[in-house]
């Protein structure tokens, strides 16, 4: 068992940041994949950013120059910078940990003003 929680989640003003956190406990035996997906209002879940315990990193062409994901392996946490906000944005950011599976938080809600 594998349990993720999120945090950082709010609402913003267009332009405006936000930093989200994700931190991962439990049966976690190594880290490969970490990310994070955003739901947006009726559309399925996509991925927003990954980044592999190595260190490579891949975002969705929408989010390119605007957001950046880091991690701590030793922490088992990942993070979401998120700046130049847009309402496109909107929605519930899942964190994600591939550990033998997909496993995933209970997501956190980013909300963008226009």
């Amino acid at each position: 068992q594998v349990q993720l929680v999120e945090s950082g989640g709010g609402l913003v003003q267009a332009g405006g940041s936000l930093r989200l956190s994700c931190t991962a406990s439990g049966n976690i035996f190594s880290i490969n994949t970490m990310g994070w997906y955003q739901q947006a209002p009726g559309k399925p879940r996509e991925l927003v950013a990954a980044m592999t315990s190595g260190g490579g990193t891949n975002y969705a062409d929408s989010v390119k120059g605007r957001f950046t994901i880091s991690r701590d392996n030793a922490k088992n946490t990942v993070h979401l910078q998120m700046s130049s906000l847009k309402p496109e944005d909107t929605g519930v950011y899942y964190c994600n940990l591939k550990v033998i599976k997909d496993w995933w938080g209970q997501g956190t809600q980013v909300t963008v003003s226009s």
